[in-house]
């Protein structure tokens, strides 16, 4: 049992680290967002194929249609979410970008109320008030040093979106409990090459090794890989622990956008990440007011 959880540990790490370099190479890549989303699905498809294949997962009757239409409906939202995110980068910064999409658990305590008739406690209202006044905070500041963004905004706008759509897909998953992950990834990559392929500007196509490395780069190892090592750590892992190493991927954009593009956050910014992250991490990891310790696995 520790032995699992030590190396679900390390998996999830490294997944989150994984996560946390996406915006550097979505922008190094040189592409539209649109195309970029549609070649991070095709590399993906053909990665998470290839693990499916393996783990025998491609057998026919192996999940109801009703359970494949709420699989693309999935796909139909991560897809989107993806577009959105991406197309944040460059307006608002990577870190400001994947700080604001960090509201995601919120948005889900939102969801849950309205949808599921799912209590909201004042504890849940609480962190839900901290997460809000973060954003002000980011939303009134000025952008940070570096910043050579086209519309802060809009970036801080298309993040929320994101976020918004993340949900959505995360409420479909609830209701996909039992279908192996991998082939659910894989649905979800195969709807994106769909929905994509009218979109993409195949005019355009990566100049140089250094550019088709970054798209292959965010279809195999961000896309593929990483959804191998999420969901064998989500396995392995309590529930209030993968949701504290979950915090590794915001930290890592933050860092990856300050060294890689010189984007530091000004004071405000910074105090308004930190009150969404605390927040997020009160949310996922069962914080009660009053107490210092998470009180284990969340629902």
């Amino acid at each position: 049992m520790e032995r699992d959880v030590a190396r679900g540990s390390v998996e999830m790490t490294a997944a989150m680290m994984i996560s946390g370099t996406i915006g550097w190479f979505v922008l190094m890549s040189g592409q539209p967002v649109l195309s970029v989303v549609f070649w991070r699905c095709a590399f993906g498809a053909l990665t998470l194929l290839g693990v499916c294949a393996a783990l025998g997962l491609l057998r026919p009757n192996i999940m109801s249609w009703k359970l494949f239409g709420l699989a693309v409906l999935g796909g139909v939202a991560i897809v989107l979410n993806w577009v959105l995110l991406f197309a944040a980068y460059s307006r608002a910064s990577i870190a400001i970008a994947t700080t604001v999409y960090n509201v995601q658990p919120f948005m889900l305590v939102v969801l849950g109320a309205l949808i599921f008739k799912e209590k909201l406690t004042f504890t849940k209202l609480f962190w839900l008030a901290v997460a809000f006044a973060g954003m002000l905070l980011i939303v009134q500041a000025k952008p940070g040093g570096g910043y050579t963004g086209t519309n802060y905004m809009a970036g801080i706008g298309l993040s929320l979106g994101a976020a918004f759509l993340y949900a959505i897909a995360s409420i479909v998953a609830k209701r996909l409990k039992g279908t192996p992950p991998h082939l659910i990834a894989l649905i979800q990559v195969c709807v994106g090459i769909v929905l994509m392929a009218p979109l993409a500007d195949f005019s355009v196509l990566p100049k140089g090794a250094a550019k088709w490395g970054s798209i292959v780069t965010i279809g195999v190892v961000h896309t593929g890989l990483m959804y191998i090592l999420l969901y064998s750590a989500i396995q392995k892992l309590p529930t209030h622990l993968t949701g504290s190493l979950s915090f590794i991927y915001p930290i890592a954009a933050i860092l990856v956008d300050y060294f890689a593009f010189g984007h530091q956050l000004q004071p405000v910014q910074f105090l308004g990440s930190a009150a969404i992250l605390i927040a997020a991490a009160g949310t996922s990891l069962g914080w009660k007011l009053g107490r210092s310790v998470p009180e284990g696995a969340k629902a």
